[in-house]
């Protein structure tokens, strides 16, 4: 590695409340001789562990430690101090503070410069083994990293409260080789523009009531995610559900199929199309502007018509369409006769299978069991989270556009 392979790149570097925080010294220091700029943030428990001074010291910059700082926000506020960096590392990632990153919570200067930020984040955990392999935390990494957000570690070995196992975060020198491989890496997709859609669709019937599924987003969400990081331009768009837009990812909220096909077709051209939305088939004729009463003692007649489909539309437009087009077949039964049936009639490239089944748990859960369907047949994959499908495809897909 030359010493000016990363000069100039803006590093912002969150020390959270840990043992570990002695450790980002020696990190800034190797960060300074690869002639980085190295801005500090710390939690509000980091003062314990470094001081201010030593951390300003070594890079040279000042220190931000005070939310409510009016000289802090004059002259370098959390949003400007969070989105001008290269990279956003956080080391030591303790477990309160990885909870915050998954939670959107903001009630100190590291919290809210990284939910502020729009930038690429590394986190290096750090924590006890039990707190580690605590369901909680393994849920909120999981879910950061169905948001894009990198991790290096934790390593194993001997802890400080005395315990032996995984949590320890690893030396500054793995941390350093995460971060020259985050900012020097191309990703597999770099320069091409994707675009995903996910959720359900609501399809008013009046005011109050509408037609909808059960899809929670958390496929779609996971794929755009994983897009993202591999350098894709990535745009999402969503029906309604709960989830938060993906760090990176340029998100659409939408409601109906007609408004999700009408923003799929703003955002054209694209490279690629991953269409996991699970859209309502039909719509009702004509919405009722007013609530419709029980108590007239007449029972409703709904009218349905057929609403857009997005797939097919896709697959089918001359001038802008996507070079890869990838659909997703939910199915209650026959799952690769249908799925298989789906691709040929859709006119896509290839048709993720799954079943979503009452007894599968698919619907709203976080694992998935899919079979890949393109031109060469199909293939099962074994049950996975839904991050990992979404990790896998979007591997496949850069096997597709890998030059040959």
């Amino acid at each position: 590695m030359e010493p000016t392979s990363l000069s100039g790149r803006k590093i912002l570097l969150v020390i959270s409340g840990g043992i570990a925080a002695y450790k980002s010294l020696t990190l800034i220091r190797e960060l300074k001789k690869l002639r980085c700029d190295v801005k500090c943030v710390l939690s509000g428990n980091a003062h314990h562990f470094v001081t201010p001074l030593s951390v300003a010291a070594i890079s040279e910059n000042r220190v931000y430690s005070d939310l409510f700082s009016l000289t802090d926000e004059h002259e370098m506020g959390h949003i400007r101090l969070s989105r001008e960096a290269d990279l956003v590392v956080v080391a030591p990632a303790t477990a309160d503070l990885i909870a915050k990153m998954a939670n959107g919570l903001a009630d100190d200067p590291a919290s809210t410069v990284l939910l502020a930020s729009t930038s690429r984040i590394l986190v290096a955990p750090a924590m006890n083994t039990a707190m580690w392999e605590n369901p909680a935390t393994v849920a909120n990494m999981d879910l950061l990293r169905s948001r894009g957000v990198l991790q290096v570690g934790p390593g194993e070995g001997e802890l400080a409260c005395g315990d032996v196992g995984p949590g320890r975060m690893v030396e500054p020198s793995e941390i350093l080789e995460a971060i020259i491989l985050a900012l020097k890496t191309r990703g597999a997709l770099d320069g091409m523009r994707a675009l995903v859609t996910a959720g359900p669709t609501y399809e008013p019937i009046d005011p109050v009531r509408f037609l909808g599924n059960r899809s929670s987003g958390k496929q779609g969400f996971a794929l755009a995610a994983e897009l993202a990081s591999e350098g894709a331009e990535t745009i999402l768009v969503s029906g309604p559900c709960a989830l938060p837009d993906p760090s990176g990812v340029d998100t659409v909220r939408v409601e109906t199929a007609e408004e999700m096909l009408a923003a799929v077709l703003q955002r054209l051209p694209a490279d690629i199309a991953v269409c996991a939305a699970a859209v309502a088939d039909w719509r009702i004729d004509s919405q009722e502007s007013t609530k419709i009463k029980k108590d007239t003692g007449q029972q409703p007649a709904l009218s349905l018509i057929e609403n857009p489909d997005i797939l097919a539309t896709l697959s089918a437009i001359s001038d802008s369409r996507p070079a890869l087009v990838v659909g997703f077949a939910a199915e209650t039964e026959r799952l690769l006769e249908n799925a298989t049936d789906k691709r040929r009639r859709k006119g896509c490239d290839w048709i993720v299978a799954n079943d979503v089944g009452p007894k599968s748990g698919v619907f709203g859960g976080d694992t998935n069991t899919v079979h890949l369907i393109t031109d060469k047949g199909s293939e099962a994959w074994p049950t996975m989270t839904k991050v990992e499908v979404a990790r896998s495809l979007v591997q496949r897909i850069a096997d597709h556009f890998a030059p040959q």
